[in-house]
């Protein structure tokens, strides 16, 4: 993949006082941004996060009461007075 840009000259003096050309510069930046910062800012999830997090969600699974087999408007409505 090849993109052209405009390089504002701060980005190229600072690529020459390390003395490494332009496009190794932006390379390594890139490379930096992506490694330090994943997708939306956040660190993604470990296995044991996630695991947490679902059991959580079904700690009280047990207390749902089943659905009807079919679902009226009487049902929806029943604890209304």
């Amino acid at each position: 993949m090849e993109i052209r840009v405009n390089v504002p000259d701060e980005l190229a003096t600072q690529a020459q006082a390390r003395g490494v050309p332009v496009e190794a510069y932006v390379e390594e930046l890139l490379a930096q941004r992506v490694t330090v910062a994943p997708a939306g800012g956040k660190q993604p999830r470990t296995p044991e996060q996630i695991r947490a997090w679902l059991d959580s969600l079904a700690q009280f699974a047990d207390k749902i009461p089943p659905l009807p087999d079919t679902i009226s408007r009487e049902w929806i409505y029943q604890d209304r007075d």
